[in-house]
């Protein structure tokens, strides 16, 4: 329900109208119950459907009050749909932007003494054109402020009382562009910056740490949590046969045998009272295990002086779970204990962790991860049960035509899979987002509905998980900390996993070829399930980076002066495309070090070579053994290297022939350990292989140096 305050000042005829009765509702909302035109505050949560969307209003007490009748004049005319010829539905997020950019242009007005709208002339409008350019920001905000205050002129006619008097547009038109901070991307590149390698590397090492190894132990710690908070007590302290005074005994006898001081306050706690030995104890605590009201205790002498005997004899610590901790490093156990007071934080940063584990790996966006729902995990499984493919089924937005989304699949491996268990495994079973707040936040359950995680509650937990990782790898002197980038901390956003994700499929080492060759290499078993509609946006991304990944590595060949660079069937026509190649870009001893430059060079340029670990590939679809009805492009899972023309071999492919070689040799050497039929497949390939290479002129007498360097090469 709105809370609705009394526009100040006469009735207005719209007062009563509903500010949203033109949108499309989320299902939870109540039409009548929303935002009136006489609200002061209108609430826009009714209209998003996106369950991590931070609450959304339009605030009209921060405007200046002349201003007022008019901004809500402008906004129900935005929201209800009554546009001018040629303006456009505009999404709920962008109306609230846009609410911001207007209210920035109207408090500029007041504050430069202007009573009305329509009182503002040339030279108003020039001042707030060389106003909002001298802002240290880009050329777009600055645009969309422009466009903002313009937009008073274009719906002018929708406007009831005072609107500006002429376009400003003219002016602005005539106002050069020098100081406008510019901005650094083409339209339609993608400007999320990627996690440097020594940023990821670490990161994703302490995440899956946490998903496989610390996992149970929280699980285990939040249930014994929930537990001793949710006991309730008897009248009479009577509790299934057993006295207080026998509970309490048998929960300090548990301390003695198990040789543990009782749980102790902490120093906060400690500083605001007395300092007696018996008050250093934490009462209410082992009250709690012994199902007592901490009253109880405090009031009985029987209790204190048996609690006070345990603590001279065991002595007083910190509050610990009676859970064990299991997850080891290095194989020590991790911590040693998991302590009561730090529960919430133990759950946020596994939460945070498995939402890195399913971001990273998933090539999911924020809206899609945050969509996660209990029971979105399939696993297919083959005859004897083991897993195949694991499946993750989201509700995708980005490019949709439906603002509640579609639903649709992404293809994971067992990481991400196991990370989807434990968030199941950290809610309550009524509980359906498996980023909803955990059962240990203080605002679990108390904000919204859902209480989904917004964005910027997921970014604050990147940063949490960060410095714990960080402060743990001082305090325990282990050289896995998450190093800094040019003198500061990284600034994790949600967004760059994905963008970083495609990097790092893009420029896997050895690329998609030499796994098609042996077994579907996971990365192309994750290429083909990622976001699982066409318009994720995440194919072109990979295929971006791996055009110049491309690039950079046909420079090297460029570079490799050697007379015969490249042998094999399609060699020939391989040097003659890289020749052209050449002519088009000079190399001046290393390739184009212009990351976008090279972009856009592979994009008119491209040769259509894909080097590989096995082969390089000079893609020809008329001879293409790989080649399906709608590629453009080799299809790398179905590569026949041993028997398509469009090979060509580095001395890099070589090396690795050889060492495949080398590999089946040993297999078959191990004859007693293989089924006829494996032995006879194995003899077969092994045949084909020594072929090529014979047929080839290619040594099997490749020294360990040579293949090693070929390795590194990759």
């Amino acid at each position: 329900m709105t809370t609705a305050t009394a526009h100040a000042g006469s009735h207005h005829p719209l007062d009563d109208e509903l500010v949203l009765s033109k949108r499309l509702l989320n299902p939870a909302a109540d039409l009548a119950s929303t935002s009136r035109f006489r609200d002061e505050i209108w609430d826009l949560g009714s209209a998003l459907y996106m369950a991590h969307s931070r609450r959304l209003q339009l605030n009209f007490t921060t405007l200046p009050a002349r201003f007022r009748q008019t901004a809500k004049e402008l906004f129900f005319a935005t929201l209800r749909n009554d546009h001018p010829y040629g303006q456009h539905e505009q999404r709920i997020q962008t109306v609230h932007t846009h609410f911001s950019s207007v209210k920035a242009f109207l408090v500029w007005v007041d504050e430069r003494g202007v009573q009305a709208l329509s009182g503002l002339d040339q030279d108003d409008f020039e001042a707030y054109g060389h106003h909002v350019t001298n802002l240290d920001v880009s050329a777009s905000v600055v645009s969309k402020k422009r466009s903002a205050a313009r937009s008073l002129w274009i719906y002018r006619k929708k406007l009831s009382g005072d609107t500006l008097s002429s376009d400003p547009q003219i002016v602005w038109d005539a106002i050069p562009a020098g100081g406008i901070r510019s901005s650094n991307n083409r339209h339609g590149e993608n400007a999320t910056e990627r996690i440097p390698e020594e940023v990821l590397a670490p990161l994703l090492r302490w995440a899956l740490r946490w998903v496989e190894d610390f996992a149970d132990d929280v699980l285990r710690a939040q249930r014994e949590w929930l537990q001793l908070r949710s006991l309730t007590y008897a009248p009479n302290g009577v509790i299934n046969g057993s006295t207080p005074l026998e509970r309490l005994t048998a929960v300090l006898d548990r301390y003695r045998g198990a040789g543990r001081p009782l749980p102790g306050l902490t120093q906060q706690v400690l500083q605001m009272q007395t300092k007696t030995p018996s008050l250093q104890v934490n009462a209410a605590h082992i009250a709690r295990e012994a199902h007592m009201h901490v009253a109880t205790i405090k009031k009985q002498a029987t209790y204190r002086h048996l609690i006070q005997a345990a603590a001279e004899e065991l002595g007083v610590g910190d509050t610990y779970f009676q859970t064990e901790v299991g997850g080891l490093l290095e194989g020590q156990p991790w911590l040693p204990g998991l302590r009561w007071d730090d529960i919430a934080e133990y759950v946020r940063l596994l939460q945070t962790a498995c939402y890195i584990v399913i971001a990273y790996l998933s090539g999911m966006r924020e809206s899609e991860v945050k969509h996660m729902k209990r029971g979105c995990l399939t696993i297919w499984r083959d005859e004897e049960g083991r897993p195949v493919r694991h499946k993750i089924t989201s509700q995708a937005f980005k490019g949709e035509d439906a603002l509640e989304g579609v639903e649709a699949s992404w293809i994971v491996n067992a990481s991400a899979a196991n990370a989807v268990r434990v968030l199941e495994a950290l809610h309550p079973d009524d509980q359906e987002f498996l980023f909803a707040l955990p059962p240990t936040s203080r605002h679990h359950r108390r904000s919204r509905a859902n209480s989904v995680q917004t964005s910027s509650t997921t970014i604050r937990a990147l940063a949490a998980f960060m410095a714990w990782t960080n402060s743990y790898c001082t305090n325990n002197r282990r050289n896995e900390a998450i190093p800094q980038v040019n003198g500061r901390d990284w600034k994790l956003d949600t967004r760059q996993l994905r963008r970083t994700l495609a990097w790092s499929i893009a420029r896997q080492p050895g690329g998609s070829i030499a796994g098609a060759i042996q077994y579907r290499h996971h990365s192309i078993q994750m290429f083909e399930g990622y976001a699982g509609t066409s318009a994720s946006g995440f194919r072109p991304e990979v295929e971006a980076e791996q055009a110049i990944a491309r690039g950079e590595k046909l420079g090297d060949i460029i570079l490799n002066h050697a007379p015969h660079r490249l042998t094999g069937p399609a060699a020939e026509e391989a040097e003659a495309r890289l020749a052209a190649m050449e002519t088009e870009v000079q190399f001046l001893g290393k390739v184009i070090t212009d990351r976008k430059r090279l972009e856009r060079f592979m994009r008119r340029n491209d040769p259509h070579i894909y080097p590989g670990e096995f082969v390089t590939c000079v893609y020809n679809p008329d001879r293409a053994l790989c080649r399906r009805a709608t590629a453009d492009r080799p299809s790398l899972p179905d590569c026949q290297p041993l028997k398509c023309r469009n090979v060509a071999l580095t001395d890099e492919n070589k090396a690795t022939f050889v060492h495949w070689l080398r590999r089946l040799e040993g297999a078959l050497a191990n004859s007693t350990a293989q089924a006829p039929y494996v032995r006879h497949r194995l003899e077969e390939r092994h045949a084909d292989v020594a072929r090529f290479l014979e047929a080839h002129n290619i040594r099997t007498e490749v020294n360990e140096e040579t293949y090693r360097d070929a390795v590194d090469a990759h």
